[in-house]
C-alpha cells in the first residue's frame, strides 16, 4: 500500500499529458528498484536506519520518493496547453467539482489513520493513541495555516489550498507521528500548511505546471516532516536544546534520497517520455 501510494503522488503531478504506458514503465521501475532501495536503506536494517534516521511511517520513504520522481517528471513533461501564457501570466485550471475534493481529503485524512497507526504494526501498541492525536493535530492545524497564508498570499481563503494545507500536515507529520509532542505536532502542521501555499505559487512563478500540488504537498513537507523529527522529537527534547547531531541524522537522509532520485529520475523520464 506505501509503494501504491508513493507512486499515485506522481500521477497527480503529470496528469493530462503523460502517456499511460509511460506512467506503467514508471510504476515498475518504482516498484521494482528505486522504493525496495530507499526503503531499505531506512527500514531494512540498512545504513540510515544504522545512523538513527527516523521515519516512523514515510514522509520520506513514501511521499519524497514520490516527490522527487513528481517534480522531475512535471519538469521533462512541460507544462499543458494554455497553461502558461508567453507574458507569463498563469492561467488557472481549477477542478470541474471541489465538492468531490472535500470529500477526497476526509478520505485521506481518515486514511492516514491507518497510513500512520498502522505503521505500529500491532493494535495492542500504547503508541497508536498518540500517533493518531498527532496526525490529526498536525492536518488541523494545515488547514488553518493554509487558509490564513492564502488570504495573505493570494487575497482570499482558497478551499483548494486549504484542502492542499490539510494533505501538508498529514504528509509532515508522518515521519514524526510517534516521536513529537502533541505540540510539536501542531507547530509542524502549522509550517507545513503555509509551506504548501508558498511553494504552489512558487511553482507556477517557476512555470512547473503541477495540476494537484503533488510536489509542494509531498515533495516539500515530506522533506520539512523529516527534518521537523529533529528538532521536535521527544528524545531530542522539545523545542531544539542545543544539540545538532539529531537533526544532522535527518538531514543526512534527506540530502541522501534528494541526491538519488533528484538525479536518478530526472536521466529516466526522457528515456520513457
Amino acid at each position: 500500500m506505501f509503494v501504491a501510494a508513493s507512486a499515485h503522488i506522481v500521477s497527480g503531478a503529470v496528469s493530462e499529458r503523460i502517456k499511460f504506458f509511460s506512467f506503467i514503465a514508471f510504476c515498475i521501475v518504482l516498484v521494482s528498484i528505486i522504493y525496495p532501495i530507499v526503503g531499505h536503506w531506512a527500514w531494512g536494517g540498512g545504513w540510515l536506519g544504522d545512523i538513527g534516521f527516523i521515519d516512523f511511517a514515510g514522509s520520506t520513504v513514501v511521499h519524497s520518493v514520490g516527490g522527487w520522481a513528481a517534480l522531475t517528471g512535471a519538469i521533462v513533461l512541460g507544462a499543458r496547453t494554455k497553461k502558461f501564457a508567453r507574458d507569463g501570466r498563469v492561467t488557472p485550471i481549477p477542478g470541474h467539482n471541489q465538492a468531490m475534493a472535500v470529500l477526497g481529503m476526509f478520505l485521506l485524512w481518515f486514511g492516514w489513520f491507518g497510513f500512520n497507526a498502522g505503521s505500529a504494526m500491532t493494535a495492542g501498541s500504547d503508541i497508536i493513541a498518540t500517533v493518531a492525536l498527532n496526525t490529526t493535530l498536525a492536518a488541523a492545524a494545515g488547514v488553518l495555516s493554509a487558509m490564513i497564508a492564502a488570504e495573505v498570499l493570494v487575497g482570499k481563503p482558497d478551499l483548494s489550498m486549504i484542502i492542499n494545507g490539510s494533505l501538508a500536515g498529514l504528509v509532515s507529520i508522518t515521519a514524526g507521528c510517534a516521536d513529537v509532542s502533541a505540540g510539536g505536532a501542531a507547530i509542524i502542521g502549522l509550517v507545513a500548511g503555509a509551506l504548501v501555499v508558498y511553494f504552489i505559487m512558487l511553482l507556477d512563478k517557476r512555470r512547473i505546471d503541477d495540476p494537484v500540488g503533488a510536489i509542494p504537498v509531498h515533495l516539500i513537507n515530506g522533506i520539512w516532516g523529516t527534518l521537523a523529527v529533529g528538532l521536535f522529537s521527544l528524545e531530542s527534547g522539545f523545542f531544539y536544546t542545543g544539540d545538532l547531531s539529531f537533526f544532522v541524522v535527518q538531514l543526512i537522509g534527506v540530502v541522501a534520497v534528494a541526491s538519488f532520485l533528484g538525479i536518478g529520475w530526472y536521466f529516466f523520464w526522457p528515456i520513457v517520455c
